[in-house]
């Protein structure tokens, strides 16, 4: 999951610094239509930094949360996950007998 993680980091890199590229080489264009452009580029770079941000702390805390919970209570989580594991065990044995 780690590569998926980066991976999708990497693209959201290269997408901002794709429309930075664009905002730079559009700087000494002149018009009506393209600063309206370049100031819509830049207020949704904005929009989707700090969106990024907030999902990466909602996940920490989650995390954090997940964390505490099997800290606190770790025979129940594990008989839960065992309990899980069981279901999806029979559903796909039952599945694949057919």
């Amino acid at each position: 999951m780690p590569t998926t993680e980066h991976s999708t980091s990497s693209k959201q890199d290269a997408l901002a610094d794709e429309a930075r590229a664009l905002m730079a080489a559009t700087a000494d264009v002149a018009g009506e239509k393209v600063a309206e452009a370049r100031q819509r580029l830049t207020a949704a770079l904005h929009e989707a930094e700090a969106a990024v941000g907030r999902l990466g702390h909602r996940a920490i805390e989650g995390a954090k949360v997940a964390d505490h919970t099997v800290r606190e209570h770790p025979y129940t989580v594990a008989a839960a996950a065992f309990g899980v594991g069981a279901v999806i065990g029979f559903l796909l044995t039952r599945r694949c007998s057919k």
